[in-house]
């Protein structure tokens, strides 16, 4: 049964967090000027959608994006409006759960942690291309009868610049009802960080945190047992002092990936960094000269004329919107979960 929501309020340990200002319209203006697509995310835009929405159960990951939906949501609509639930399964990394929570007692959100059920779907488990679209599936199996009971919609942080990557998730969780407001207000990452920064969220700058299933290539079986695997190995990399890095699954050999500017320091410490990931019940530990890359398995679809084809295009970008709006509009789409 799922646990009634709540309205999480800071601690008297949480007290001394400095708390950021209620939202406030600015001029939409990108660290860089403009966003990836010639326009630029203003909050004005992004506070009508959701007014426009009224009541709404945001997927929270804790993610810069959620966290910046989350944040506008709770400012514009009032917390008795707005919902925040966090699908809690072996693919969240345990951290990331503990950070909802935190940001939620710190914006005082309503939130609630919800589990979902992905691996009981075999394909999900076979981790095909496809496998975002049975992760959001079983994402949307939890969050709709939540958006019933609240009269609202399921809104979920894609921004533009995640049109051009392979993401089938997208469609498949607007087929469902979704909406996509950053979309809908022409945010670029760029621009939910530039904006987060500027609100004082301690979200501005937050690595970006894609689930532990994405860290295995296409085709390999998404287990409990391996998920739990890279969720140490990263954690054990973390403590180390790394916090931008993926730990790719190829087998008994771990993949690290950390950006370019941190290679040095991964060899420095390579002792320690084996050790770390040889605790995760890995046998062999490779560093990738490459540097991070978010969605570097995706390479693979690339001869498909998949990702390869469709990254950083703007083209790509406003078809991609056009697509996921002509399916997710809550006044013409029967689906729409409000």
């Amino acid at each position: 049964m799922t646990a009634a929501p709540e309205t999480v309020r800071p601690s008297p340990v949480q007290s001394e967090t400095v708390r950021p200002s209620p939202v406030q319209s600015g001029t939409g203006q990108s660290r860089t000027g403009q966003s990836g697509t010639g326009q630029s995310g203003t909050l004005e835009a992004l506070q009508a959608e959701l007014s426009r929405l009224d009541r709404v159960v945001v997927a929270f990951s804790g993610g810069a994006d959620s966290a910046f939906l989350a944040r506008v949501a709770n400012d514009t609509l009032g917390a008795d409006r707005v919902l925040c639930a966090t699908a809690v399964s072996p693919s969240l990394a345990p951290e990331e759960e503990a950070d909802c929570r935190a940001l939620a007692a710190e914006w005082g959100l309503r939130w609630i942690g919800v589990p979902t059920a992905e691996l009981d779907d075999p394909a999900y488990v076979a981790n095909g291309a496809d496998r975002c679209a049975h992760c959001k599936t079983a994402l949307m199996d939890v969050l709709e009868p939540l958006a019933l009971g609240e009269g609202a919609t399921v809104v979920l942080g894609v921004n533009l610049d995640d049109l051009g990557d392979h993401r089938p998730g997208q469609e498949a969780a607007a087929g469902r009802g979704a909406r996509f407001p950053l979309v809908d207000a022409a945010f670029t990452k760029d621009d939910v960080r530039h904006r987060s920064r500027e609100l004082g969220l301690r979200t501005w700058d937050k690595p970006a945190a894609a689930c532990l299933a994405s860290r295995l290539p296409y085709g390999t079986p998404v287990t409990i047992g391996t998920l739990r695997s890279v969720a140490r190995a990263e954690s054990g990399l973390r403590r180390l002092g790394f916090s931008d890095l993926r730990v790719r699954h190829h087998g008994d050999v771990a993949r690290i990936e950390v950006p370019e500017a941190s290679l040095a320091a991964v060899v420095e410490r390579r002792a320690a960094v084996v050790e770390a990931v040889r605790d995760a019940g890995y046998a062999f530990v490779a560093l990738d000269l490459e540097g991070f890359r978010s969605g570097s398995l995706n390479r693979v679809l690339a001869g498909t004329g998949g990702v390869g084809a469709h990254r950083g295009s703007p083209v790509a970008h406003e078809g991609a919107a056009g697509r996921l709006r002509g399916n997710v509009s809550a006044e013409t789409s029967p689906g729409a979960v409000r």
